[in-house]
């Protein structure tokens, strides 16, 4: 009956209760109407039919009948995803009739657009911005040493409890150490007072804190996937996150350097380096689908991103409309949009680096480049010209322009001869060639994108597919997170306007996220345990009042962390002895009131760089190229290049810290393996701490380890002479800050009787005491 009144509908506009719902009723309806929804979407309701289904993409686009997936999928124009999937395709009379409603404004009738009736939800928390509470006030006053203390009190005495008592003086004296900068105090340091600041100033506290950031950002070295190579340089971001911690570059700045650093208008080495972050995931150097590949890459950088900063599960909104949260699939390729300008600097398969600089001396670097490379071009047509210094003969010069492939052995023959006489003839060029290079000093190499001249339009991807492009969307941020959600500019420029909003305080996520980091990373969990999903499927904190209030409070203070690390270590909170309490316990096993400290096992880097410390071969050098720590031979002879894939061991080199070891992604050194080490392939918010039987055969039988007793046990004879009990009393004040007590003392007596005192040195840094703070 509809056809007919197609014909009738050439000028008139259409009518939606004669034309197109009986078109939709037999056709569309039995799968996207009221009683079944399939893929989420319904078409009978104009709200529904707008929002779309689980792809995230509008069904309809009112007047853009071009831009609505209803009208694509009917046309087949993706061979993939034709509806109706059963039964006759529609008519191109069907279609255009679809079409000029759409583009019409798709008119319903009153009773289908009504939205369907739903009780709202309560906004989820962290969507709005925090807001300082009033600090509580609480009874026992005197516990009280900063207001940490009173939100912490108030929820234990609102339960009648009481906090832990304090750790001693020696406790803390480890636990702030090992916090600040992942080290045991010397001798001296054990004597002298404890002083947070002193700790704060040090460089060994940058290395121990960026070491954290490193987890969040996925940093390696290389690229994984089967040739592993190394990512040029990607080392200066190592070094340029422990600088950052180390002059306390406020976080918001840190942010937009990370995000930005390159558009800022007085960019230089620093925070273009800083843009490495965006650049650190995998990448495959032979992608079987390359714009699929190109769309990964992307999803790395807005994953990584979403999480990293915002505590946000965005990447889940890559192929549908997320599952749990109010985010959308076009807020996902709204964030696509932001970094779209991105390009890969590459040869080939070869990545490369780019130098880093000013915009005065990348522009000096520049003109530089191009003088010396036209003198060389110069000076290679005048030497052909001539046929080098003796005349070319034909034949050499036909085997040079031939193709490389196709030369017979001769010929290569030829062409290596006539390329030694080049080299040779132009290296007496070269000091005037450098002389073009006076004046204007090499720059540093960073590990960083290019941007693109103008970049490709972003289009939300029909189920994730690059092969399946829906409507266009335009560079914005996540909708939930703003008031009015409107594009970002239409330059390069998205990316730095993107980078100062997800650093400013109009976002009431980025300060509360990393709050929360530092919180775990002193208490070894957060006041949100999810530490990278503050979404509605997140933890929701027991303590928001607290997060709430320091997430401010961080703000006003300059976005520091080091006033933020004081404020925590200066709390009765954090000096709380881990003292169980059965009846506290059975009511809150995961100590979510915080009644006491938490118990944490150090992580692998701190272990290994304890252990070199105790030995007293701890390298204390600091920034530079990666190093190449002892690894098993078995470990290589897996690899399809065991040769190549290592460099050599040098002991003085290998023996600084953890931080400065190789992230190799198809191999990672099988002790830090075996403790937990993070997954470089993706943001890693917290390490996981588990108890395998390879941990302790790693750390009792290992070669690492054994090699660190000797070195102890030769400290041991040299500063305690030869009595044992001076050797035990000095090994347990270099590896657990304590004098052994009077029945440890007895215990080592009777070991040495019948084992040398490297086996001794063995089994202290075996110690549970060793790998747990105190």
């Amino acid at each position: 009956m509809w056809i007919s009144l197609v014909a009738m509908s050439a000028t008139a506009a259409v009518d939606f209760e004669r034309e197109v719902h009986p078109l939709l009723a037999a056709r569309c309806l039995g799968c996207h109407g009221e009683k079944v929804q399939m893929s989420k979407l319904r078409l009978d309701v104009r709200a529904r039919a707008l929002a779309g289904g689980e792809s995230g993409v509008p069904a309809i686009a009112p007047g853009a009948s071009s831009q609505s997936l209803l009208i694509r999928y009917v046309r087949g124009e993706n061979p993939k995803f034709v509806m109706p999937p059963a039964g006759p395709r529609l008519i191109a009379a069907e279609v255009d009739l679809l079409a000029k409603w759409i583009d019409e404004g798709a008119v319903y009738p009153a009773s289908a657009t009504e939205t369907e009736t739903k009780k709202a939800e309560p906004r989820h928390w962290s969507f709005d911005p925090a807001v300082a509470p009033a600090v509580p006030a609480v009874r026992n006053r005197a516990w009280v040493r900063n207001p940490i203390d009173a939100f912490v009190l108030a929820k234990l005495e609102a339960k009648g409890w009481q906090p832990s008592p304090a750790a001693t003086l020696a406790q803390l004296r480890r636990r702030a150490y090992f916090d600040l900068i992942g080290l045991p105090p010397s001798l001296a340091e054990q004597r002298a007072p404890l002083d947070i600041d002193a700790l704060l100033r040090r460089p060994q506290y940058g290395e121990r804190w960026a070491r954290h950031w490193l987890d969040v950002v996925r940093y390696a070295d290389t690229n994984g996937y089967e040739r592993d190579a190394v990512k040029p340089h990607a080392w200066r971001y190592r070094d340029y996150v422990i600088d950052a911690f180390n002059t306390d570059k406020p976080f918001d700045l840190f942010v937009v350097e990370q995000l930005a650093g390159d558009l800022l208008p007085d960019a230089n080495a620093e925070t273009m380096t800083a843009t490495g972050f965006l650049r650190l995931g995998p990448w495959d150097d032979e992608p079987a689908d390359p714009a699929e590949d190109r769309f990964d890459q992307l999803d790395d950088i807005v994953s990584t991103t979403s999480q990293a900063f915002l505590g946000l599960t965005l990447g889940c909104a890559r192929c549908h409309n997320h599952k749990f949260e109010p985010l959308l699939t076009r807020d996902y390729y709204g964030m696509v949009a932001v970094f779209n300008f991105l390009e890969r600097p590459r040869n080939g398969r070869t990545e490369r680096d780019r130098p880093v600089g000013t915009r005065e001396e990348l522009a000096q670097w520049t003109e530089r480049e191009r003088r010396i490379t036209q003198a060389r071009n110069t000076l290679r047509r005048a030497w052909l010209s001539r046929g080098g210094s003796t005349a070319l003969p034909e034949l050499a010069r036909a085997a040079f322009l031939a193709d490389a492939k196709s030369r017979t052995p001769e010929q290569h023959k030829l062409v290596r001869d006539y390329q030694r006489t080049l080299d040779s003839e132009l290296a007496a060029f070269e000091p005037d060639i450098a002389r073009l290079a006076q004046g204007v000093p090499d720059l540093p190499r960073g590990y960083i994108w290019d941007n693109a001249a103008k970049p490709p339009a972003t289009h939300i991807l029909i189920r994730g597919k690059a092969t399946a492009p829906g409507p266009e969307v335009p560079p914005v941020v996540p909708a939930v997170l703003v008031k009015e959600q409107q594009p970002l500019a239409p330059t390069a420029g998205r990316r730095l306007e993107f980078a100062q909003w997800v650093a400013s305080r109009g976002n009431p996520l980025t300060a509360r996220v990393i709050v929360n980091r530092v919180w775990q990373w002193h208490f070894g969990e957060g006041l949100v345990r999810t530490a990278s999903d503050f979404g509605k499927m997140g933890d929701r904190p027991a303590q928001r009042e607290l997060l709430d209030w320091l997430a401010v409070w961080f703000m006003d203070n300059g976005w520091s962390m080091k006033r933020l690390h004081k404020l925590i270590l200066e709390s009765n909170t954090w000096r709380m002895a881990k003292t169980d309490n059965p009846r506290y316990a059975a009511e809150d096993p995961e100590n979510r009131l915080l009644w006491r400290q938490n118990r944490r096992r150090l992580e692998a880097e701190a272990i290994l760089d304890s252990t070199l410390a105790v030995s007293g071969k701890l390298n204390p050098a600091l920034h530079g190229p990666f190093v190449y720590p002892l690894i098993p031979q078995e470990a290589l002879e897996g690899s399809s290049d065991p040769d190549k894939i290592w460099q050599p061991f040098e002991e003085t080199t290998a023996s600084r810290r953890a931080i400065y070891y190789i992230m190799k992604r198809s191999l990672m050194v099988p002790l830090m393996e075996a403790l937990d080490v993070c997954d470089t392939t993706r943001s890693s918010p917290k390490r996981l701490t588990t108890s395998v039987a390879p941990q302790a055969l790693q750390l009792f039988n290992g070669a690492f380890i054994q090699g660190q007793a000797r070195h102890l046990a030769a400290r041991l004879r040299e500063e305690a002479g030869p009595r044992p009990d001076a050797q035990i009393d000095l090994a347990w004040r270099l590896a657990l800050a304590r004098p052994p007590s009077p029945s440890e003392l007895a215990a080592m007596r009777k070991f040495l009787i019948a084992e040398p005192l490297e086996e001794l040195a063995r089994v202290v840094l075996n110690l549970n005491e060793f790998v747990y703070p105190d």
